[in-house]
């Protein structure tokens, strides 16, 4: 039985939706892997689908989602991305562990679109390592 991960963020449309798309592959097989918000924004941003296609992984399917939708689920682990989530999401008793990685907003991202992207490749990889570190898999993933 695969063990299953759901992260927690505020808007659910870019650290959580990487971080989903990101465990997913990563994981292998042996995990499932959901995200949702606290007040989803309604959509995945632009910037993170294109920062994850970069990285070969296709999030554009994906739909921003309420943690209301995930109430009384039963999870291995909970991890919320930003300080938002930690505080406002409710409790999973259920879930075997809770972890906070609180990681940067690339939505809040100014300048060219260069900058802007070059700031969700940025967040993404940060992401990418935690769940590396997590899953016990070589530092040496990234390209």
């Amino acid at each position: 039985m695969n063990q299953r991960v759901l992260i927690l963020c505020t808007g659910n449309s870019c650290r959580s939706q990487m971080a989903e798309g990101l465990w997913r592959e990563m994981g292998a097989g042996q995990w499932e892997a959901c995200s949702a918000g606290s007040r989803p924004a309604g959509y995945v941003h632009p910037l993170a689908i294109e920062a994850m296609r970069q990285r070969g992984i296709d999030i554009a399917a994906g739909r921003s989602k309420s943690v209301d939708e995930f109430q009384g689920q039963s999870f291995d682990l909970v991890v919320t991305v930003c300080d938002h989530a930690r505080e406002a999401c409710p409790v999973f008793p259920s879930a075997k562990q809770t972890l906070h990685w609180p990681f940067d907003d690339p939505a809040h991202a100014t300048g060219t679109p260069e900058q802007q992207i070059s700031e969700f490749v940025r967040v993404r990889d940060e992401i990418e390592r935690r769940i590396a570190a997590y899953l016990g898999l070589p530092g040496d993933r990234l390209a």
